[in-house]
């Protein structure tokens, strides 16, 4: 590429934010939120990133997408939660025109399908495994770092990936290709939908996800109920859902403070992705007649501590 990458990053929340301030040291990065004292904060001061690599950016912060008419960007990144996928594109179609790569690296299934749907646009798909939380206005937590970035085309091919790889590892975030992204869009699905709920249901204290038993046999368990539907699916892993769960039970990585966005979701009053993730394992297990009955358990509970979370925040 002959000139900077322009990106824009599309909900600039934990992710978001994280990939936006990274990727504004090698390219011309905007973002966009509806979180409108989160964009003052960063118009006026950047976007600082804390947790041991502290870095701060300076990058164009809008609240909505009329202000970018007739900007041209190389690349927009969606890591808005997946329920907002389908707005935030028709929002986005006038910056549409010269076809930059649309890119999602959002939980659940689904969003590279609207991405499809909706722009005649190369669409890209991946995965992130590095976490981080939403401190406040200008300000985001790098909880997990260091872990690998899976991309790879759904409508494209490898080699319209392979520049944008080449430019996440040098904002140091190691990223890898693939020729077929769900391989590793399976593996993150199944790691998601066990470990957020979880999260979620334990107040997000994530030493309870690893010191008592019967919440690692029942992590197994649904792990085990997942692993059937993607098989019963036709999907592959690219990696051991679990890897990070039996790397922190073995001791080979630190019990960490992060419980997953379901948790932070429910603290928030927030809408979570449940349905996008446990949801989707339950409703292909009743299509496909593959038994799901701790998943099931498990999605009901979780929407039932929604249903608990919105009316206490409504109690005077």
């Amino acid at each position: 590429m002959s000139h900077r990458p322009r990106i824009l990053v599309v909900g600039c929340g934990a992710m978001g934010g994280i990939f936006a301030a990274h990727l504004a040291h090698v390219a011309e990065v905007a973002v966009l939120d509806t979180d409108a004292a989160h964009v003052a904060a960063m118009r006026r001061d950047g976007l600082r990133i804390e947790g041991g690599e502290d870095r701060a950016a300076a990058l164009r912060a809008e609240t909505g997408a009329a202000a970018l008419h007739g900007h041209v960007f190389d690349v927009i990144l969606f890591l808005v939660k997946s329920g907002h996928t389908a707005s935030a594109l028709a929002e986005l179609r006038p910056l549409l025109g010269n076809e930059p790569l649309l890119v999602t690296l959002q939980n659940g299934m689904g969003n590279s399908e609207i991405l499809e749907t909706g722009s005649h646009c190369k669409v890209l798909r991946g995965v992130v495994l590095d976490a981080g939380r939403y401190l406040g206005p200008g300000r985001v937590e790098h909880l997990i770092r260091g872990n690998t970035t899976w991309l790879g085309p759904t409508r494209g091919t490898v080699g319209d990936c392979a520049w944008l790889a080449d430019v996440l590892n040098a904002a140091g975030l190691p990223t890898r290709t693939l020729a077929d992204p769900m391989d590793a869009v399976w593996s993150k699905l199944v790691f998601n939908s066990v470990m957020n709920p979880i999260g979620a249901l334990l107040l997000g204290v994530n030493a309870a996800r690893y010191g008592s038993p019967e919440i690692c046999a029942l992590i197994d368990d649904m792990a085990a109920e997942c692993t059937q539907v993607v098989r019963a699916l036709g999907g592959r892993y690219a990696f051991d859902p679990l890897t990070l769960v039996k790397e922190t039970r073995a001791g080979l990585r630190p019990v960490t403070r992060h419980a997953g966005s379901m948790a932070l979701d429910i603290a928030n009053g927030a809408a979570t992705e449940i349905d996008e993730l446990t949801g989707y394992i339950v409703r292909e297990g009743d299509r496909l007649k593959v038994p799901v009955p701790a998943c099931r358990t498990v999605y009901r509970l979780v929407k039932g501590l929604e249903a608990a979370r919105a009316w206490q925040l409504r109690q005077p």
